[in-house]
């Protein structure tokens, strides 16, 4: 198994056809992600090599099925394009769109949870989500990992890749990657995806890797102590970040002792979190890790 998307997703691609979104969205056709419509309002009737575009989401739903959409428009159209596909009723929304203003993402965030509880958003500014040998939605570099039994949930996306990388060469591989993006208003929390992950019989270990600012991380470290019973790793992205600064994500801003890096490793940390200093020991710890899990579980 994989977490939110496989071999049955369908996706549908808002903005496919301009440069970014064309060449992401092609980038994912070839991984094996089935492609099955891209929205452009004024192009209906066009195509991508093969793929129909249609005027509204309503149209492409109805004509090709999509459960995934994928959200590459710019910033201020992006907040309508993610309610447009969730009342379709696409269960599934991917917002890669960077910029959307922190008002929009709110507003989308209470729509959704008001009026579309069925759909799940994940991003905005985010990275997307892999699951290995079988399908990619997003901008994540696919060749970097292969299929295995480690899920990663992080708020970054370069980290994400390298991570991925270094568990890939230590001769692991990835259940899901899922980048949840760093804006202040996240559709989707790590709390989302560790409770999908636990459920998930083919993750195994759980990596995190947050940063610093807001209480996502310490809000993870509850709920791991309460109910993940698997083996968690965490890396916190920003130890020696200087107070008050925003450190490339939007949401990535210390205020006073709340949000830093120390404050988040010692709240996973008293959680059962192994927590690691850097991104290559996170992929040292991981061997380790899933050896002594399965090594309790045969006792």
């Amino acid at each position: 198994m994989s977490i939110l998307i496989d071999e049955q997703t369908r996706l549908c691609v808002a903005g496919m056809t301009g440069r970014e979104g064309s060449f992401h969205t092609l980038n994912n056709r070839s991984y094996g992600t089935n492609v099955v419509a891209g929205v452009t309002p004024g192009k209906g009737g066009a195509e991508l090599e093969g793929i129909p575009v249609f005027n509204s989401w309503d149209e492409a739903v109805a004509a090709t099925s999509p459960n995934t959409a994928m959200i590459f428009v710019p910033p201020r159209f992006a907040a309508d394009a993610i309610l447009e596909a969730a009342s379709a009723g696409v269960e599934l929304v991917i917002a890669i769109t960077e910029g959307i203003p922190a008002h929009d993402e709110l507003r989308v965030y209470n729509v959704l949870k008001r009026d579309h509880p069925g759909t799940r958003l994940i991003g905005p500014n985010c990275p997307g989500i892999l699951s290995p040998g079988k399908a990619n939605v997003g901008i994540i570099p696919a060749s970097f990992f292969k299929p295995g039994n480690v899920g990663v949930v992080s708020r970054s996306g370069t980290l994400t890749y390298q991570i991925g990388s270094e568990i890939a060469q230590a001769g692991l591989g990835n259940s899901s990657i899922v980048g949840i993006g760093g804006d202040p208003v996240p559709g989707s929390s790590f709390v989302d995806i560790l409770e999908l992950f636990q459920a998930d019989e083919q993750t195994e270990l759980i990596v995190l890797s947050g940063e610093i600012g807001g209480s996502a991380e310490e809000e993870a470290a509850a709920y791991i102590a309460e109910s993940v019973t698997k083996p968690v790793i965490a890396y916190i992205a920003g130890f020696t970040a200087p107070e008050g600064k925003t450190m490339g994500h939007a949401g990535a801003i210390v205020s006073g002792s709340a949000g830093t890096a120390a404050a988040k490793a010692q709240a996973l940390e008293a959680g059962g979190v192994l927590v690691a200093r850097t991104p290559t020991a996170v992929a040292e710890l991981a061997p380790k890790l899933l050896q002594a899990a399965v090594s309790s579980s045969s006792h």
